[in-house]
Order: C-alpha cells, then sequence, then structure tokens
C-alpha cells in the first residue's frame, strides 16, 4: 500500500481549532462524494438523547409529567363537552325568547289615572305604565346615571362581568354576609333576565300567588343565578345593547306604583322620561336598588341623598362635568304636586271605592277617571285643619278631625279623613266612620215641619218635659245648658240648639215623617225609632251628612255625593260610564227649604255657631254635640259651597271642652275663608218668614203616637203616594209631609 492511499492522521492544530474548515480531499471521478457517508453522522447526532436522570427522583418525574398529560387531555376534553353543552343551552333559549316588542310591557295589572276637574293628573293607582320609551329617546341624563350605578361595563361584556361578580362576592365576605347575600355583581343584561323571571310567565293555574311567583323570580340561589347567567348571554346574541337596555328601562320598578322610566317621571316629576335633568335622571337611577324605601314620595330627603352618589358616580364616569355634578348636587330634583299630595290621598281612595271594581281595584286595563276634585279646594281644607290642631290643640291630642267640601249638587270638591292627610288606604273617617249626629240632625225635624206648613216664627215653649215611653218608662230629655227658655219661635229653638223644643216638633210631626224626609235627603243609616231620634241619636259618616245639608242649599232636592266624573280607557275617547251622583228628586218644597236656610243662617250669625264666622259673607250652618262630647260636629254652607267638619277620638273616649261650635266651627271657618278666597259675595237663597199672628199657651203635651214601621209603603221616595199626597196638600192645603208619610195636626205649636 502506498503513502496516497493512507489516511492522514488529524494535525494537532487541527483539534487545537476545530471550528476552521478542513481543505477537501481529493476524490477521483469514480469515488462517491463524501457527503452522503456524512448525512447519517448528523442524522445520528440529532437524535442523541438528553441522558435521563436515573433513581428516584427520575421516576416520580415521569409520573408527575404523565399525571399532568392525563389531567390536561380530560380537562380540553371536558371543555370542550361543557363548551357544546352550554352553547346548546344559549342556543335554545335564544329561540324561546321573544320579540323585543313583547317585552316592553310586563304588568299584570292595570292602571288608574285620576284627573281632576280641569284634566290635571292628581292621582294614580294600580300598576302605571307611562307608554314605551326606548334607551335613545330618555333622556341622556338618565341612560347615563343608570349605567354609571348599575353596570359600568355595560358596553364591554357579553351578559356576564366575572370581574363584576368576583367584586361583589369579595365585597359580601369583607362585609361579613354570604357570597350571594348583598352586592350581587349583576349586570343590566342579568337584571333584566331576572325582571323577565328568565321567560316564565306567571300562570294563575299554578297554583303560586302573584307575590309568590315574584318572589321565586328574584331568588338567588346558585342555580337560579346560572341560568340567569345562560339567559343574559342568550339576550345579548338576539338584541343589542340598546335593545336590553330599552326592555330595562321599561320594565324596571321604580316605586310609587310605577314601573319604567316614563311612569316614574311622570309620577314623580310630572314630566316625560325624555325631559329628565341631571338630577331627576340620577334620583330616578338611585331608586333601582331599592324602589320602595329610596321612593321620593316616601322619604324626599333620603332619595335625594342617594342622587347625589349617583350623581358623584356620574362625575367618576366621564358623563358629567365637575360643574355639572356641583350644579346637580346644589339643586336636588324635587316632587312635582301631584307627587307632594300623596297620590290623591282619600279622596283618590274614595274614588277607587265606589267605582266598579274591575275598572279600579283589580283593573287589568289602563284606565282613566275624570273626577269632581278640586284640588285648590283640597289644599284649602288640608291647610284648614293643620292650622287649627297647630294652634288650637295641644300637641299631645290624639283627637281625630275629618272634612268634607262639596257643590250644591253633591260633586265633591275635598275630601280629608284624618289629620295626617299625605297618606293613601288609611281609615277614611269622612267616608267610614259612623258617628252619632247629635244636634246636627236638627235641621231635618225642622225641615220636615216647614214642609207641612209651619213658619220658622211659630212659637215653642221650652219647658221641663217627659214621655212616657212603652216598656221603657218615662224619659225627660234636657237642654245642654241645663236651663229652659219658655216660649221661643223655632227659629230661636234651631238658632240655640235647644233640645227639648227640637223633640216636640218631632213628636208634633211624627217621627216617621222626620225619618223619612231625613232617609230622602241621603242620610241611609238605619235612624232611631224613639223620641231621642230628635236629638241625633242615629249614626251616619259626615260624607252623608254634607250630601244631606247640600240638599238644602240646592231648594230642597236630595243629592248623591259623587266623585266620579266620567271613566274611559287609556287611549278612548268616549267614555264608558259617567258620572255616578248628582242632584236626585225634590224632599221638600223649595219655599221650606229657603226658610230653613233663613233659619240656619241665624245659627251662624246669632247662635251657636258664631265662631264659624269670616268676612261679610252669608253663612248658614248647625252645630252637633253628641251625649259625652264622644263627637262633635259642624256643617253649613255658603252659597257657593256645602262643608262638614266632624271631631272625635276613634275609640269614642270624650272629648274635653269640645263642642260642635267650637273647634269644628273654626276648622270649618279656617277651610271655607280659604275656599272663598278671591270668590265675589253671594247671597244665600233664603226667605224670611212673615211675623206671627200671635203669641199663646202651648197645649198640653199628647203622648208618644204609635210609630209606623221604617220604610212602609207611604214613606216610599218619589213613589205614587209621596205624588199624590202632594197634589192633596196643593189642592187642600193640606198637611201631608214632603215625605209622603201623613203627620198629625201640631198640638205643641202656637202660630
Amino acid at each position: 500500500m502506498t503513502d496516497k492511499n493512507k489516511r492522514k492522521r488529524p494535525l494537532v492544530a487541527d483539534r487545537r481549532y476545530p471550528g476552521k474548515a478542513k481543505p477537501k480531499p481529493k476524490t477521483s471521478a469514480r469515488a462517491k462524494p463524501a457527503t452522503r457517508k456524512a448525512a447519517p453522522a448528523r442524522r445520528k447526532a440529532a437524535r442523541t438523547k438528553r441522558p435521563r436522570r436515573g433513581g428516584i427522583i427520575g421516576f416520580f418525574a415521569g409520573l408527575a409529567r404523565w399525571i399532568w398529560r392525563l389531567i390536561w387531555t380530560i380537562t380540553w376534553r371536558v371543555s370542550l363537552v361543557a363548551f357544546l353543552v352550554l352553547a346548546l343551552a344559549v342556543g335554545y333559549i335564544y329561540t324561546t325568547i321573544p320579540p323585543l316588542e313583547a317585552l316592553l310591557d310586563g304588568r299584570a295589572r292595570g292602571s288608574v289615572t285620576m284627573l281632576d276637574r280641569e284634566g290635571e293628573v292628581f292621582a294614580w293607582r294600580g300598576d302605571q305604565f307611562g307608554g314605551v320609551v326606548s334607551a335613545d329617546s330618555v333622556s341622556k341624563h338618565l341612560r347615563n346615571a343608570v349605567i354609571a350605578t348599575e353596570d359600568k361595563r355595560f358596553y364591554n361584556h357579553l351578559g356576564v362581568s366575572p370581574r363584576g361578580i368576583a367584586s361583589a362576592v369579595r365585597i359580601n365576605l369583607s362585609e361579613g354576609r354570604g357570597p350571594l347575600s348583598g352586592h350581587g355583581g349583576s349586570t343590566i343584561t342579568q337584571q333584566t333576565a331576572k325582571l323577565l323571571c328568565l321567560g316564565e310567565p306567571y300562570d294563575p293555574s299554578s297554583g303560586m300567588t302573584e307575590k309568590e311567583y315574584e318572589a321565586e323570580c328574584r331568588r338567588s340561589s346558585l342555580g337560579r343565578k346560572a341560568k340567569e347567567a345562560l339567559f343574559a348571554v342568550a339576550m345579548e346574541i338576539k338584541y343589542s345593547k340598546s335593545d336590553i337596555l330599552s326592555i330595562y328601562l321599561n320594565r324596571a320598578y321604580m316605586g310609587g306604583g310605577a314601573f319604567g322610566a316614563e311612569a316614574a317621571a311622570q309620577r314623580f316629576f310630572g314630566k316625560p322620561a325624555a325631559a329628565l335633568s341631571p338630577s331627576e335622571g340620577a334620583m330616578l337611577a338611585g331608586l333601582l336598588t331599592a324602589p320602595t324605601t329610596l321612593s321620593p314620595t316616601n322619604n324626599l330627603d333620603r332619595s335625594q341623598s342617594r342622587a347625589a352618589t349617583v350623581i358623584r358616580l356620574m362625575e367618576d364616569q366621564g358623563y358629567l362635568t365637575a360643574a355639572e355634578a356641583d350644579e346637580a348636587i346644589a339643586n336636588p330634583a324635587q316632587l312635582s304636586e301631584a307627587a307632594e299630595a300623596e297620590a290623591g290621598g282619600y279622596f283618590a281612595d274614595w274614588v277607587m271605592s265606589s267605582g266598579p271594581e274591575f275598572f279600579t281595584r283589580n283593573t287589568t286595563e289602563d284606565v282613566i277617571i275624570k273626577t269632581t276634585l278640586d284640588q285648590r279646594i283640597q289644599r284649602a281644607a288640608e291647610e284648614g285643619l293643620k292650622w287649627v290642631f297647630e294652634n288650637k290643640v295641644r300637641d299631645t291630642s290624639k283627637a281625630q278631625a275629618a272634612i268634607v267640601v262639596m257643590s250644591s249638587d253633591g260633586a265633591v270638591r275635598a275630601l280629608v279623613g284624618g289629620r295626617k292627610t299625605k297618606v293613601a288606604g288609611a281609615f277614611n273617617r269622612a267616608t267610614q266612620a259612623m258617628r252619632q249626629t247629635g244636634s246636627a240632625f236638627k235641621p231635618f225635624i225642622y225641615a220636615a215641619a216647614l214642609d207641612l206648613g209651619y213658619s220658622p216664627e211659630d212659637i215653642i215653649v221650652d219647658e221641663p218635659y217627659c214621655l212616657n215611653i212603652p216598656g221603657s218608662g218615662e224619659w225627660c230629655p234636657k237642654n245642654y245648658t241645663k236651663n229652659f227658655k219658655g216660649p221661643v219661635s223655632l227659629t230661636d229653638a234651631l238658632k240655640d240648639s235647644l233640645n227639648i223644643p227640637a223633640v216636640k216638633v218631632s213628636e208634633s210631626v211624627g217621627r216617621e215623617t222626620v225619618s223619612a224626609v231625613a232617609t230622602q235627603f241621603g242620610i241611609k243609616s238605619d235612624l232611631a225609632a224613639g223620641p231621642a231620634l230628635a236629638l241625633g241619636a242615629s249614626e251616619s259618616t259626615l260624607l252623608e251628612m254634607t250630601g244631606a245639608y247640600a240638599g238644602i242649599l240646592n231648594g230642597g232636592s236630595s243629592v248623591t255625593p259623587y266623585g266620579l266624573v266620567d271613566l274611559r280607557l287609556l287611549g278612548e275617547t268616549e267614555p264608558l260610564m259617567g258620572t255616578g251622583g248628582g242632584i236626585n228628586e225634590r224632599v221638600i218644597q223649595e219655599d221650606a227649604a229657603r226658610q230653613l236656610v233663613y233659619m240656619m243662617e241665624k245659627v251662624i250669625s246669632e247662635g251657636t255657631g258664631q265662631r264659624a264666622q269670616f268676612g261679610d259673607r252669608q253663612l248658614a250652618g248647625k252645630t252637633g254635640t253628641t251625649s259625652a262630647n264622644k263627637d262633635a260636629w259642624f256643617v253649613g254652607f255658603s252659597a257657593d259651597y256645602v262643608a262638614g267638619v266632624w271631631m272625635g277620638y276613634d275609640d269614642n273616649t270624650p272629648l274635653t271642652g269640645v263642642t260642635g261650635g267650637g273647634l269644628p266651627a273654626e276648622i270649618w271657618r279656617e277651610t271655607m275663608s280659604r275656599v272663598h278666597d278671591g270668590l265675589p259675595l253671594k247671597e244665600l237663597p233664603m226667605q224670611a218668614p212673615a211675623p206671627p199672628s200671635n203669641l199663646s199657651e202651648a197645649q198640653p203635651e199628647p203622648q208618644p203616637q204609635p210609630q209606623q214601621p221604617q220604610g212602609g209603603g207611604n214613606q216610599g221616595s218619589g213613589g205614587a203616594d209621596n205624588v199624590i199626597d202632594r197634589v192633596l196638600r196643593d189642592i187642600f192645603g193640606g198637611g201631608s209631609s214632603g215625605s209622603g208619610a201623613s203627620a198629625p195636626a201640631p198640638s205643641f205649636l202656637d202660630r
């Protein structure tokens, strides 16, 4: 072998500097390329593995790697399956969600809106819905306030905010509550899903009440929260952000019976939701947290304080400048006049109770009721009552009072059912309390006598007097003063509220006649059957008594007190029903009514009602005080209005030092003076009597007469017997009473 064919040994320099390129060996034309032999060597070098660790460490490292691969394999497969299940659930919910228009009004009940005599809204009842609004149509201040308060990342999430939920859980735990108690971390979309009860409408046949259904919709269990999240995601896919916010603004309850932004804006501020200022928008947004507690009609100061917090949030999030925020806080939202009136108070309650139930208390429609209320007169009555109790009554007194003001046709212009005037749903002492009328009943005795032809100047003797009542023994009425005045005219007897002359006149004309006249004038309660009828032993409501006095003012025709003028459905022009009251049939002749007005004018100008006087206006009325001073009345009228006042305790505790001519007369004066402020003077429709022909001794008293059963055929109002009696009386000048009951010849009176 030659030296040429021997492989050269590597030089020492080559080993020292391995990075240097080696010269390529020369090859013959027949030799194969050297690169083909070098390639396998490189691949073998690439496959060279890092030496594994041996021993126990290597075993556990391998086990950990295997477990991690197993967990990862299971996790991504389970996650994929869960994602597919959730996607299917969201997809199914998506298909069940109705169109947007079907979700904007979710009330189960309808509403009642009441208008006063001028057509202005003064009261609401039921579930109010002011009409559909959109997120774009409401005031931007309301829209921004809701987002700033309820969900500041509303436009950046897909229905659920993990960050918001985590923050709410952290706050709840830090405050010592459960993770789901208190702050919910719900987005506006989730809250909307809850308002929709996750698409489950109320089913009356389910056996669940509406209240239980609503409680179930608001439940905050983990399962419920999960369903809520799925529903929210489906809504985000189905609707735009603007649509979701529109549903929320239309369905959210905002207190005071108002559902939705439009109803709340009208309810509290008397303006549309599109015209709200920053302070007003902030107040409505603040109500969403606790609509009943924070309602401005419940506590305006608390509501304004919450609104200030909302305004600061709006400033922090850039919806208001610092100057705008300061201006809004310095000028907080104020209630409208109608809202301050607490939704009509006693008057609205009375109208709701007197109207048809299916269009008032249980209506499923939106109803508009026009009423007789005069808000100016209502304020006058409330202010008059407040003034007397603040200036004339001890602060610790629990005495109550009620006021009714009406026109002579029975149209009620104001109604106060108690000292707390800003209420709704409270006990109404003007319409519900049955109280003894006392001497306020006496005008009906003299009405019966005058209708039989007696004169206001006829003389009767005020003297000790007793009656033997079969089965009861002797009964001897007394005057309030315990004194006797001797011969007095009927006018003086009424003016001074003498009891003995009233009993004598009642016995003379017949108790049946007196009862019939009172009943036909509108006193519907059962009247006392004995001679104590003349002293007001019967019970009545203030509304009935005031209506009966209205019949005296209008010339002797009875009236049915009413507050409802007409009722129609929202959007309709034709009413479904009209006035439920007004003037009815004549009870006594007009001359008799005018003479009675003359007698009652003397009560105020010269008699027991002098404390009711104000200005130069002609006034007429009657005081009333019951036995043991349990009730005190003053009912009277001007040429324009009739007003009645009752005062007493709910538990029948006697009044101390109070008679009908005292505090009730002063309440009447303070009310009526305000009512007549600015009205021209009018004369009362009264007729002075001719002077009496003579005065002589009264004839001996007869024994009580047998009384006819109440409701007999000859006492019907407007019946055939009544018409015949009137015709005979007009022809022959006989003594048939205006009520249709025949009366005995007078035996107590000298004429």
